[in-house]
């Protein structure tokens, strides 16, 4: 009995479907538009602004002549004290009130600091009663005129949150936008020059040109998943190497991958198609333009909560500006899309250095 021309190409896939991880972004920090007031950037924000605060306070009751130092100290020790715990009590607060509605979210952020200002005016008060024997009230003319500065500059400060995370979700909707065309738009002469490979592999090694199509076929899923989809790093490796391997047919000896993964946890994660784009771009500018065609080095590195990683490849001089124009584009749509996925934590840098180019994308992943 004849066996099956093909039988052995009944392979599953080697690319499983994403998972959710412990990669995913942050649920609370999705559009909340609260930041995260526990972080160092955003404690030395308060301080600098509260004592900003009690210098224009202090300005308004004297004059810049006779300005009032002892003043400034007690007004600064208390509207420092009262902004830096209403910070750490909406950062303990956060998680909740990201699950509520927005408009009760706001209401609630914005009650938190009146009603810290009343809590720390009235233990002032009461701490000074008890050494000079005074009556305190609850509601005396120096707590509420307390109250009334806190809850005014405190809806100021909720409004500006509000809005700039308004704001930057409407960046980012825009750029998510751009990045899932980007994403789900395989290059045309790409796919023309991989079917033409494929089609001239039929006759002559059917086989090689199944296995092709099979390659081809991955890269086509995970182009349509969703933008922030997280994958193992490996996973994400086998994807990048079915790439090379179609890549191979056109290039053949001249195209030549290098992989230095050496000791990379397996549970780090990466959002997918992030090395792809990088080793794609590589062979477009590094490879292709040089008839003898070179080496393209990936080497990954996880040092303690920091993941890095490197794609390099030959560094050709004679480009042209639309070669140089379509790297630089490359490179910054790659960018951009790590920007929505990590903001200010991931960074993408680009230099030339012997002879070579070289990629490093890297983000903090703690496991």
């Amino acid at each position: 009995m004849s066996k099956p021309k093909h039988a052995k190409h009944t392979r599953q896939s080697a690319i499983p479907r994403p998972a959710d991880g412990k990669g995913d972004v942050d649920a609370v920090d999705a559009g909340f538009f609260l930041p995260d007031l526990c972080e160092k950037e955003a404690v030395f924000f308060l301080v600098i602004v509260s004592e900003l605060f009690s210098v224009v306070l202090i300005l308004a009751a004297s004059s810049l002549s006779a300005f009032d130092w002892n003043g400034l100290a007690l007004v600064s020790l208390f509207v420092q004290w009262v902004g830096l715990s209403s910070a750490a009590i909406l950062c303990k607060l956060r998680p909740y009130l990201a699950k509520m509605s927005a408009n009760r979210a706001v209401v609630l952020s914005y009650l938190v600091i009146p009603a810290d200002a009343w809590l720390f005016s009235f233990l002032s008060q009461w701490v000074l009663a008890r050494s000079m024997t005074d009556e305190i009230s609850f509601f005396s003319p120096e707590i509420l005129t307390n109250v009334v500065i806190a809850a005014i500059m405190g809806g100021l400060v909720i409004r500006y949150f509000y809005l700039q995370a308004q704001l930057i979700a409407r960046r980012q909707s825009e750029l998510i936008h751009k990045i899932q065309a980007l994403q789900s738009r395989i290059r045309p002469h790409f796919l023309f020059n991989s079917m033409n490979s494929i089609v001239s592999l039929i006759g002559s090694d059917p086989d090689k040109a199944e296995e092709a199509v099979l390659d081809l076929s991955e890269l086509f899923r995970a182009s349509l998943n969703e933008v922030g989809n997280q994958v193992p790093f490996q996973q994400e490796v086998q994807l990048c190497k079915r790439y090379v391997g179609i890549e191979t047919l056109r290039f053949g000896d001249r195209l030549q991958v290098e992989w230095d993964m050496p000791d990379i946890p397996g549970g780090v994660q990466i959002p997918l198609l992030t090395l792809q784009p990088l080793l794609e771009n590589a062979i477009l500018h590094g490879i292709q333009p040089l008839p003898e065609g070179g080496v393209i080095r990936v080497k990954a590195i996880y040092h303690y909560g920091l993941f890095e990683l490197q794609v390099s490849n030959p560094w050709v001089e004679q480009e042209t500006e639309a070669q140089t124009k379509g790297n630089r584009m490359a490179l910054e749509n790659t960018r951009n899309r790590l920007s929505v996925l990590y903001g200010d934590r991931a960074k993408l840098t680009s230099y030339q250095e012997n002879g070579r180019y070289i990629t490093i994308f890297s983000y903090p992943y703690e496991l």
